[in-house]
């Protein structure tokens, strides 16, 4: 049994024209505000829950230290045998 409790909340700064198609997609699956308002909180909230993946596109080039100019050619050379 699902216990619903009834909440009155104000919401600020909220997109007028987010709402307004929040509120028509809602109509047209027949479904009342509170409802589809709770649903999106829990989609929300699952959605931040599962851990990122991190990509390695997102890996940034950082400084090796004097000396190491050439780590990334190495590198090439040691996994692809590629003389530069």
């Amino acid at each position: 049994m699902l216990l619903v409790i009834r909440v009155n909340v104000t919401i600020r700064n909220l997109d007028e024209a987010v709402f307004k198609r929040f509120k028509a997609r809602a109509v047209e699956e027949g479904m009342k505000l509170g409802e589809a308002v709770t649903q999106a909180m829990e989609v929300w909230i699952k959605q931040r829950a599962i851990k990122r993946k991190a990509s390695l596109l997102e890996i940034k080039p950082f400084n090796w230290g004097k000396g190491r100019e050439r780590v990334s050619i190495e590198i090439d050379q040691i996994l692809y045998g590629e003389k530069r």
